[in-house]
């Protein structure tokens, strides 16, 4: 354990409907510039987690703390304006609209503010959009271009480019590749080596455990509505990783060290 304070922290989260018991006591930390991977199977809680810590659901008990600091979301902005921003598989993108209008989607730039007549400074957004795009390495053609036209591998790069963006204190990608090839994977995974080179703190949900090991430094695993441990990558392998999963390795069998963490208090 370091004695730097973590970006995120979670304790004993829980999330019940009626008698389905989805997570229980989940206890979770992320360091600042620490990449890590959510992995288990389909029920296992993965879901239930990422919803409650961006505000979708509330839980019904446990404390999430950000920066050392409690907070309670009560939707997705208010995790949006503490600064978390998460790519969902659907992406919510609006495909009629170009980059720009993507990017600064519910976040417009206007030159003047009269509500539903404001006047949108789409020159600013243009600049802005090139900046992003540019930091995060993504490269489009032709900015004005709507999204309908664009690969499955373009958008989810405008999507990772605006979450990196606009997040102050965290970036959480939901199956970022699930539905790429090949090529539009490699270019997704280049561009999230590039946040670690930043040094802005990421969570992943993925199946794919040869990208899980690419890409993180810490593997935490669900089973059956809980957190049974918590691996670092280097110090594990995907034979042990999906053993944890199905539930063929015991985590009470594990070495001490990197494996089940203990509720705190912020």
């Amino acid at each position: 354990m370091t004695t730097t304070q973590p970006v995120l922290h979670i304790s004993s989260l829980t999330k019940h409907y009626g008698g389905v018991k989805a997570l229980t006591d989940a206890n979770f930390r992320l360091m600042p510039g620490e990449h890590a991977a959510i992995v288990g199977d389909n029920g296992a809680g993965k879901s239930t987690f990422v919803r409650l810590i961006t505000g979708v659901e509330q839980p019904n008990s446990g404390d999430i703390c950000l920066n050392n600091q409690k907070v309670s979301f009560h939707s997705p902005l208010d995790a949006r304006e503490q600064g978390i921003e998460t790519v969902y598989q659907t992406l919510a993108l609006a495909e009629d609209l170009d980059v720009p209008a993507n990017i600064f989607l519910g976040r417009e730039i206007t030159r003047l503010n009269l509500g539903p007549l404001s006047i949108l400074n789409h020159k600013a957004m243009r600049e802005k959009s090139t900046e992003m795009l540019s930091t995060t390495g993504v490269k489009i053609q032709d900015m004005s271009e709507s999204l309908r036209g664009m690969s499955g591998g373009q958008r989810q790069c405008v999507a990772i480019a605006r979450a990196a963006g606009f997040a102050k204190k965290l970036i959480i990608l939901d199956e970022p590749t699930a539905a790429l090839g090949v090529a539009e994977t490699a270019r997704v995974e280049l561009i999230i080596k590039g946040l670690k080179q930043q040094g802005i703190p990421l969570i992943i949900i993925s199946h794919n455990l040869r990208q899980v090991f690419d890409l993180v430094d810490r593997i935490w695993v669900f089973r059956q509505g809980r957190i049974i441990c918590n691996r670092l990558t280097r110090q594990t392998n995907p034979e042990e990783i999906v053993g944890l999963i199905t539930g063929a390795i015991d985590p009470a069998n594990l070495s001490p060290e990197e494996t089940k963490e203990e509720a705190l208090t912020c």
